[in-house]
């Protein structure tokens, strides 16, 4: 099949780049390279059609995107800090891009999966959360991850088959400052034999969902016969900033304690998610698990290597 990606160059799309090559499909990759980085597709760039463009281009999407069965949009500005100070921009890039991504499906009739966030609920109001509870995006980014799906609903009523994949957070090889930060951030630290610095009191609980586990998400939606629907993309279990950091110092054999550090603004305290829907009509559920790939991880220093540089 043929299938492009926006975002491609980056952390999910590459590995999406990858997964999609290997299984023999035809791939069109879409990056401003903004924050994607060329060398992600190193090990495909000769066997995929590379376009270097922007998502608010609608003439680029119009003459690239005619002819595909399906795109996985995963191209976004995905910093929850720097939403504050650019709102404009992540308006620009996040709503009205994927608008006309949306635009683009309804005219050519192809199937839209992309990436939302678990951001939309904001603080939850019970846990695990569920796809239809309460949406209270507390960031500029998180705000612009629930218009996107408003307007997946608006296009889904006129016939657009959309998918939003509500990822939380998302981890691996290749992963970005944007994507789990906080990983990187502490390995990077411990690596040097420095203490990780932790944002708050570390009470704060996360839903680590490994990179391979959401490619296959947006494989097994895209393949589905699902038309439109939000899925949340998680593992169902948590770990707290204090245990990830204490993890991550004891692997690398180190008699140091974490620095804390003042929180963050719009940063939620807890999160996990509740993937019963997912499994159901996707027939999806994570392989991998957060505590077992990092000491893998720490053990293997090419693998390291991979996730830190």
């Amino acid at each position: 099949m043929k299938f492009a990606v926006t975002g491609g160059a980056g952390f999910i799309g590459s590995h999406l780049i990858k997964y999609l090559i290997d299984e023999g499909h035809n791939v069109t990759a879409i990056d401003n390279l903004n924050t994607g980085k060329l060398n992600n597709l190193s090990k495909v760039i000769d066997r995929i059609n590379f376009i270097r463009g922007d998502i608010r281009d609608t003439k680029l999407l119009q003459e690239n995107l005619r002819g595909v069965d399906g795109v996985f949009h995963e191209a976004a500005l995905a910093s929850v800090q720097e939403s504050f100070t650019k709102i404009q921009e992540y308006n620009e890039v996040n709503v009205q891009g994927t608008e006309n991504i949306l635009k683009t499906a309804k005219e050519y009739g192809f199937k839209v999966v992309y990436a939302s966030s678990s951001s939309v609920y904001g603080n939850p109001t019970k846990i695990p959360i569920q796809e239809d509870d309460p949406k209270n995006p507390i960031n500029p980014y998180a705000q612009t991850k629930l218009d996107d799906e408003k307007l997946a609903a608006k296009y889904a009523k006129e016939g657009v088959r959309v998918i939003g994949l509500r990822y939380f957070n998302v981890f691996g090889e290749r992963q970005s400052q944007q994507y789990a930060g906080v990983i990187k951030k502490f390995l990077k630290k411990a690596r040097n034999g420095e203490a990780p610095i932790i944002n708050g009191d570390g009470t704060q609980t996360r839903d680590f969902v490994y990179v391979g586990d959401v490619v296959r998400a947006n494989v097994l939606a895209m393949m589905s016969n699902v038309d439109h629907a939000f899925f949340n993309v998680g593992t169902a279990t948590t770990i707290t900033v204090n245990e990830l950091a204490d993890l991550i110092v004891g692997e690398f054999g180190l008699d140091i304690k974490p620095v804390h550090g003042p929180g963050l603004p719009g940063d939620v305290h807890t999160t996990k998610a509740d993937i019963t829907l997912a499994k159901k009509l996707l027939n999806w559920e994570p392989r991998v698990e957060i505590r077992d790939w990092l000491k893998q991880a720490i053990s293997e220093k090419g693998n390291l290597d991979s996730i830190i540089d």
